[in-house]
């Protein structure tokens, strides 16, 4: 049995984590609390790919008060040596008497060796403490370890009678102020923001972060800044190469499934770009798996109707990001999603609203099919 204790230090471990919500990608989010005899004596958090676990800074922090202690950590400490050594290894060498950790590590290749590792060193180990609290703060993580595929959130922008765009494809800007940088935020956890070519075609949009360090929490540090990865799904490769979103720091990934050898490799051979070529086309389900391949987390779709449309049909969405504005555009404006095929009430798609809350003068609706 967990303790009220327990509870209340792997519930700070959480909030720990979550400071790591915009920099360790393609890492998980991961705090660590240190508690020995009632009193936390270290914590940390993972801050960046590359740099210490959080299990390894709330041992630094501690000292030689971690002996005996118990450590809280919201993921299994790892056992394996990746960009940084096990840190299994360092809470044995440190002393700790009990680990606490929220949930396993979802790596069919890892989970519950870490643990194991701590057992074998005569500590008390265990798992599953406040998981699903875990589980919700690596959605990316757990579902490309435990499916090999990304957590795919879709966003929207659409008026109170859910139009798009006018008619002649107008479309700035449908929310206010606080709309839109709530969705500089959706961005910035993102791993990859994932569009079509008509988008690019139509808007000329740029899919980047535009916050400064110290305006995400957890990013003081400007180093930590980081630009999702921009994706387009362009089959026909048929991107201008005066794009701006070619031209701004950051990753560029252009799916296509042409055999423009000629334009393909001038592409390539710009800064930041990278070309793949999807033989069979681009399948949604297949680009997502390719995506999950070269470690990405979680992806935000930010397209019109036809590609959200094609994505909801395919099945690969698992949260609905839709900001609704007080105002009406009208009969003749475009739809959010471009749907064929649906004639009768029981064709419908069926949604499950998880939040509704206001964001300025708009609305924001998280749901999930």
């Amino acid at each position: 049995m967990f303790t009220a204790d327990d509870h209340r230090h792997m519930a700070r471990a959480l909030r720990l984590a979550r400071n790591g919500l915009y920099t360790t990608d393609p890492n998980p989010r991961v705090g660590c609390v240190i508690v020995r005899n009632g009193e936390i004596v270290g914590e940390g958090w993972h801050r960046k790919a590359g740099e210490p676990h959080a299990e390894r800074i709330a041992l630094a922090a501690a000292g030689e008060r971690a002996r005996g202690a118990t450590a809280y950590v919201t993921l299994e400490p790892c056992s394996h040596h990746g960009r940084t050594p096990p840190c299994a290894d360092a809470l044995v060498e440190a002393g700790v008497a009990r680990v606490v950790a929220a949930m396993e590590d979802p790596n069919p290749l890892v989970s519950g060796r870490g643990l194991a590792r701590l057992r074998e060193a005569g500590i008390e180990a265990r798992a599953g403490l406040m998981a699903v609290e875990a589980e919700a703060l690596n959605p990316g993580f757990v579902k490309r370890m435990r499916h090999g595929l990304p957590w795919v959130r879709c966003k929207l922008a659409m008026s109170l009678d859910g139009r798009t765009a006018m008619a002649s494809g107008e479309s700035a800007w449908i929310t206010g102020e606080d709309a839109r940088r709530d969705v500089q935020r959706l961005r910035a956890r993102s791993s990859a923001i994932v569009t079509g070519i008509g988008t690019v075609l139509a808007d000329d949009p740029s899919l980047n972060v535009r916050l400064e360090a110290g305006e995400l929490p957890g990013v003081e540090n400007p180093e930590y800044l980081r630009q999702p990865v921009r994706v387009v799904l362009d089959s026909a490769l048929r991107i201008p190469e005066s794009a701006r979103l070619l031209s701004l720091p950051g990753e560029v990934w252009l799916f296509h499934a042409h055999v423009d050898e000629e334009k393909a490799a001038r592409l390539g051979q710009r800064e930041g770009v990278t070309v793949v070529r999807l033989e069979v086309g681009l399948d949604l389900p297949l680009v997502l798996r390719e995506l999950a391949r070269r470690e990405i987390n979680e992806v935000l779709i930010e397209a019109g109707p036809t590609l959200a449309g094609a994505a909801l049909r395919a099945g690969v969405i698992d949260e609905l990001v839709i900001y609704m504005a007080p105002h009406l555009m009208g009969h003749a404006a475009r739809g959010l999603f471009h749907l064929p095929g649906l004639e009768k009430m029981d064709q419908r798609i069926p949604l499950r609203i998880d939040d509704i809350r206001a964001v300025g003068r708009d609305w924001r609706i998280l749901a999930r099919p």
